[in-house]
């Protein structure tokens, strides 16, 4: 079976593990650290370096499961505009595209698009900065990851006497595709 790895950091991460590990065509969740490089910020637009940030491993099945979803269920989870380590790390050049184009699309959600005198819609989404909404996830190539040991992964099934900020019993029967 072919499937394809993304990494997601911000949150908690135990939180994130348990969420992923139940949607549809996600074949297997891990928590760890990466080390990315090249991180391109929505806030200044500009590289940034991240060392040792919790993330989680997802490898998917992309016959089943879209990157795109993924994401979306992500950013249903984690608020973009608020949490600061909030990112998206790839491993493939073929899923850069595809993740800088949600990125853009969620930095630029709720902005209406400029219209010239001619009536002709112009593709500029940072027009007026005035109005630029302050996105904070990053997205990266991916240069490391490390796995948890055992013993953190699915932490919270382990130990399900831990208060969770996402009630995730709730979450998981309203999750549709």
């Amino acid at each position: 079976m072919y499937t394809k790895k993304i990494y997601f950091s911000g949150g908690n991460v135990r939180e994130l593990q348990e969420i992923f590990a139940d949607v549809p065509g996600v074949v297997k969740v891990l928590v760890g650290t990466l080390n990315a490089r090249n991180v391109h910020s929505y806030v200044n637009h500009e590289p940034q370096s991240l060392e040792n940030v919790a993330a989680v491993e997802i490898e998917f099945n992309p016959k089943k499961m879209d990157l795109s979803m993924l994401m979306d269920v992500l950013f249903n989870v984690l608020n973009p505009y608020a949490d600061k380590t909030l990112g998206v790390y790839y491993t493939s050049g073929e899923d850069e595209p595809q993740v800088e184009l949600h990125l853009n699309f969620i930095a630029n959600r709720g902005k209406e698009p400029v219209v010239s005198k001619a009536c002709l819609t112009i593709n500029d989404p940072n027009s007026n900065p005035k109005f630029a909404r302050k996105c904070f996830a990053k997205v990266g190539r991916l240069s490391s990851f490390t796995a948890a040991p055992d013993d953190e992964q699915h932490f919270l099934r382990k130990h399900p006497e831990i208060h969770t900020d996402i009630d995730l019993t709730k979450f998981k029967t309203s999750l549709r595709f």
